[in-house]
């Protein structure tokens, strides 16, 4: 048996080769929209991929089983469990609960799981070859390394209300499925830790049944009205992106036969782009953004996070220009991708020749804890703190108000226009994003603070408190 855990960092997301090395058929599980990985795999192992499936209908990245049977021509095996509401609408060989399918040699048992959504589904593997006892399972979004899926993404991220407490009693039920399944076998999952899909996802990753039995949370609660509510308590801020993957996955996204690549702009197709208000994503580090930048540009750096944030902020109906070099456009482009972004515009690799030629350029202003104490002693400074809500009700600076930096559109009037506006996080990622968002929408007053909410405890904790501006 060949086995391939294919681990994308970004969205902490895992997709699986396995192949029958006798027969040299393969199989792969929860596929990625860029395909490219797994047609490499399977050349270099002299395998063939025969057949495609999906634990579930994802939420937080846009699945590859049509692009990747578009050139494979393998069948595409889905779940049918779960009602006429959680059906896939494209052509695919349909499974229920208790269905076995073989690939090669090994063979899988289709479980229904549901509780992280209506129709998902386990696959329990088998080697044939090497014996009749089952070696590993994917879960997808049910059970991960110390956390199990969180049921209420259909109501928070999809609108589809009164599915959060029903999903918590599903998942409660499926849980017996994966108590009863023999401590040896092997657990590997959708999502590892970063995942908005669970709040306590682990880093290792695999696991096994009976480690999961001794250490998983969820697995410790007898009491169901007790398990409900725990599951449901401090779960993440869903992406807004997410309702997008879920009816994208249910239809079936576009095919796009390849990886797009945007047009490279001169700097006069580019001023002609920014004259036409195109939304401009300034992918460079926080402090360089700062620095100077196309007055408007968004802040979404290209780290290992840019996929979610860019979820988060841009609109799927509107073209936007990115500002990277040209080595990291493809890489760049498939992370957009992997959440249905296919509508660049084009891209500037070189900010310095747009600095050069004289065009204008913005500031993002900055602002130490030390300054910060002293602007709030004036009384004349609202201070967003635009972490989770989590992260907030954890530790936080008095008086500042929490506005999650994917909700600040809905929040609008929340802010003062009379008052400097100091946006902070952790330590300033995401209060770029904040602040240049806010800036892109008129608001001048916009300063970050430097270091976020770390640098503050760090270094201005003590001063604070003499001030009466204590850390809660």
């Amino acid at each position: 048996m060949f086995f391939k855990n294919i681990y994308e960092n970004g969205l902490a997301q895992a997709s699986y080769l396995v192949g029958c090395q006798a027969t040299g058929d393969a199989i792969v599980i929860d596929p990625r929209r860029d395909i490219d990985i797994y047609l490499e795999i399977a050349e270099k192992e002299n395998l063939r991929i025969t057949h495609i499936t999906e634990t579930h209908i994802h939420a937080d990245f846009l699945s590859g089983s049509r692009e990747l049977q578009a050139v494979t021509g393998a069948k595409v095996l889905l779940s049918d469990e779960g009602g006429n509401d959680w059906q896939y609408q494209f052509d695919h060989t349909g499974l229920h609960d208790g269905d076995t399918f073989k690939v090669g040699n090994l063979k899988f048992d289709v479980i229904h799981t549901p509780g992280h959504t209506p129709e998902h589904i386990s696959f329990l593997l088998t080697d044939t070859a090497a014996s009749s006892k089952p070696i590993m399972i994917f879960t997808g979004d049910f059970v991960f390394v110390g956390d199990v899926g969180r049921p209420d993404l259909l109501e928070a991220a999809a609108g589809y209300k009164g599915t959060r407490e029903i999903g918590a009693a599903d998942m409660y039920e499926s849980l017996k499925k994966f108590t009863a399944l023999p401590d040896y076998v092997q657990v590997w999952a959708g999502h590892g830790a970063g995942s908005a899909c669970g709040k306590a996802l682990g880093a290792v990753p695999s696991s096994t049944v009976g480690y999961e039995k001794l250490v998983n949370w969820a697995l410790q609660i007898d009491d169901k009205d007790e398990f409900i509510k725990q599951l449901l308590d401090g779960q993440p801020e869903p992406p807004k992106y997410f309702a997008m993957m879920k009816k994208l996955n249910k239809v079936g996204p576009e095919i796009l036969g390849g990886i797009p690549h945007p047009a490279r702009m001169n700097l006069t197709q580019f001023k002609s782009a920014v004259d036409k208000n195109i939304m401009i994503v300034d992918t460079r580090d926080k402090l360089s953004f700062a620095g100077g930048h196309v007055p408007g540009s968004l802040n979404i750096q290209d780290n290992t996070a840019f996929s979610t944030w860019a979820g988060w902020m841009l609109n799927y109906d509107e073209p936007f220009l990115l500002i990277a070099p040209e080595h990291r456009i493809e890489e760049l482009i498939k992370k957009l991708i992997r959440i249905g972004f296919d509508n660049v515009y084009g891209y500037l690799p070189d900010m310095d020749a747009w600095a050069n030629t004289g065009y204008e350029l913005e500031v993002l202003d900055q602002i130490t804890c030390s300054e910060l104490v002293k602007k709030m002693e004036r009384n004349n400074t609202q201070v967003i703190d635009v972490r989770g809500e989590a992260e907030f009700n954890s530790g936080n600076i008095e008086r500042a108000e929490n506005i999650h930096v994917g909700y600040l559109k809905e929040n609008i009037d929340r802010l003062d226009k009379n008052k400097d506006i100091v946006v902070h996080c952790a330590s300033g990622d995401r209060s770029s994003i904040a602040a240049s968002y806010l800036k892109s929408i008129g608001f001048n007053n916009v300063i970050n603070l430097t270091g976020g909410y770390s640098a503050w405890i760090n270094e201005c904790g003590k001063k604070s408190n003499q001030n009466e501006l204590a850390v809660n």
